[in-house]
């Protein structure tokens, strides 16, 4: 079995997605630098409980936990917007809002990844990564 993806945010997010409902508390994926940002941004707005990287022979592990033990996930829908076959690009006047604001929206600009929110502050556009409600 390889180890690469084609889509490593989609592989990430589907991960994530199928052990939150099988009722695991934690998952191990393979690191990159965009899945650690992704995973580190989702952990800021408290979707994500904790991401901690382990050091590994040939490439690092980022071990993300999804909540605690006895307690449920705190996101219901995780979905990727932009995909390989079809890229999403916005400008900061189109960042969608998710459920009325009560959702996240990341989205890869200049500056890095960052939420919805605060790329309309700094009026940025960019890519849309994924969607979490």
């Amino acid at each position: 079995m390889s180890l690469q993806s084609t889509d490593p945010i989609a592989d990430l997010l589907t991960r994530i997605r199928n052990a939150a409902m099988v009722g695991k508390t934690e998952v191990r994926v393979p690191s990159s630098k965009l899945k650690k940002v992704v995973a580190e941004q989702l952990k800021k707005n408290n979707y994500l409980a904790e991401v901690k990287t382990e050091a590994g022979k040939p490439r690092d592990t980022l071990v993300i936990t999804i909540n605690r033990p006895g307690e449920n996930s705190t996101f219901t829908e995780l979905t990727r917007l932009s995909k390989p076959g079809r890229r999403v690009y916005v400008s900061a006047n189109d960042i969608p809002k998710v459920k009325s604001g009560r959702g996240l929206v990341l989205v890869s600009t200049s500056k890095g990844v960052i939420t919805g929110r605060e790329a309309v502050k700094q009026r940025l556009g960019g890519e849309l990564l994924l969607k979490v409600y």
